[in-house]
């Protein structure tokens, strides 16, 4: 369980060219920041930067008081869901989302405990023996976000992961995504273009 926050300080993030003016926010655990803006305007850039797969600008990121600027995105114990919830198809629902923690060490054992726990807890339990390919759109949104959390991470980020969804499969799964958040008081930063997912999640809002 995280037991810190997510800072930016004076954060600019793009490739060659800035797309915003400095960034400064924190996220405590638990808490999910909405980042609200039309397609282009870096919302994406903004999660590829904290993830590590771009490098900042200018500023800092802190996950507590640990600095990550430079951090290789395997070492920063980030969550990740996309809107494509890129399920491994020979992996079992179980396997799939103990994957982190079988890639981190823990025992078989140990990480299908886990994963039932979240498989139940997302409403999929009885599911158990299907395969992904089975899966409804909602229900592999939820193996993905079971999934990004599994493993306990420092901070999850949140890419439009339900925006090709239907609107009340969608509002249902963020609904899932704020009771599991605070839950397991993960920091959490959900990028879309929708107000009203931001309304429906939104401890903060960032507006671009």
């Amino acid at each position: 369980m995280s037991d810190a926050g997510l800072r930016a300080h004076d954060l600019v993030i793009g490739y060659e060219t800035p797309l915003t003016e400095p960034l400064n926010f924190e996220v405590g655990p638990g808490e999910i920041l909405v980042v609200v803006g039309e397609s282009g305007c870096g919302k994406s850039t903004l999660l590829s930067t904290l993830a590590g797969v771009t490098a900042a600008l200018k500023g800092e990121i802190y996950s507590g008081d640990r600095c990550l600027n430079g951090v290789p995105i395997h070492k920063r114990n980030i969550g990740l869901v996309f809107q494509d919830p890129l399920l491994f198809p020979h992996l079992s629902l179980l396997d799939n989302i103990g994957y982190s923690l079988r890639a981190s060490g823990q025992s078989r054992d140990v990480a299908r405990a886990r994963s039932q726990e979240l498989l139940d807890w997302v409403g999929l339990g009885n599911i158990v023996n299907q395969k992904t390919w089975e899966l409804s759109g909602g229900q592999a949104g939820r193996i993905a976000l079971a999934r990004a959390i599994a493993a306990k991470p420092a901070v999850l980020l949140l890419d439009e992961p339900y925006s090709a969804l239907d609107s009340p499969t969608r509002m249902r799964l963020l609904a899932d995504v704020k009771d599991l958040v605070s839950l397991e008081k993960i920091p959490t930063i959900h990028v879309t273009h929708d107000h009203g997912e931001a309304q429906l999640l939104a401890t903060a809002t960032l507006t671009w």
